[in-house]
């Protein structure tokens, strides 16, 4: 196992191009993009050691995203503009580095520090938008929505209500559809899943279009002064 001297926080963006992508094959391409950036990435223990990259949350394939969060931990110390300038030529279309950030080793890992994902979702509904914020806020006032569903062979049962921490009617993209901001939770306790939340809402369809806005974490009290940022126009 290589040292561990540096943690560096990527954020990126996944476009149209990249919303078939899995989530495996997105680890891949961090690790080729890593090897050909010549980063000194560190690696893991065992007959197939692996750079040290943990995501905040996968995102599921169809969906795109503005607010990707990335760790890599470094072997060896590297000024952020370092990355920032090598990764993004190794990195294929639908892909763009937006942010490197330097946060300290000691936090505890990325996906256990996740809070919530915030979402716009265009679901194709012919309902006018007073009857769609009506849904919206009966569906909040409620204390418990019971909930099932299949994975796999398994049917699963739930209160979704605990997952929906905001739901919002925004401007439509053309008739026919509705447009929802929502933010759900994305916890040890469970994640919220747009789709389930529209048809909760009274759609028939499932959304068009999932698109993640933001992804909040809670870090402990540690001293910004640890943080160092670099940005594309830095």
């Amino acid at each position: 196992m290589t040292d561990k001297v540096q943690r560096l926080r990527l954020t990126f963006a996944r476009d149209d191009a990249a919303r078939y992508i899995t989530h495996l094959d997105v680890m891949r391409m961090w690790e080729r993009a890593l090897k050909r950036a010549d980063l000194p990435a560190a690696y893991s223990e065992g007959f197939s050691p692996r750079p040290r990259i943990a995501l905040a949350a996968p995102l599921a394939v169809g969906m795109t995203s503005a607010c990707e969060l990335l760790e890599l931990t470094m072997a060896e110390r590297v000024p952020l503009q370092r990355p920032l300038s090598a990764l993004p030529r190794q990195m294929p279309s639908g892909f763009r580095l937006l942010d490197v950030q330097e946060v300290p080793l000691g936090l505890p890992s990325l996906q256990s520090m996740l809070r919530s994902a915030s979402y716009e979702v265009d679901v194709p509904d012919p309902r006018p938008p007073q009857v769609w914020r009506g849904a919206i806020a009966a569906l909040l006032a409620r204390d418990s929505v019971p909930w099932q569903h299949m994975r796999g062979d398994e049917l699963r049962e739930y209160d979704l209500r605990p997952l929906i921490f905001e739901a919002e009617l925004i401007d439509p993209p053309g008739p026919g559809i509705a447009r929802l901001r929502l933010r759900l939770r994305n916890d040890e306790r469970g994640s919220g899943r747009c789709e389930q939340v529209t048809r909760a809402l009274g759609a028939e369809a499932d959304p068009t279009r999932i698109h993640r806005l933001h992804l909040e974490i809670e870090e402990p009290q540690i001293a910004r002064a640890a943080y160092r940022t670099a940005r594309p126009d830095d």
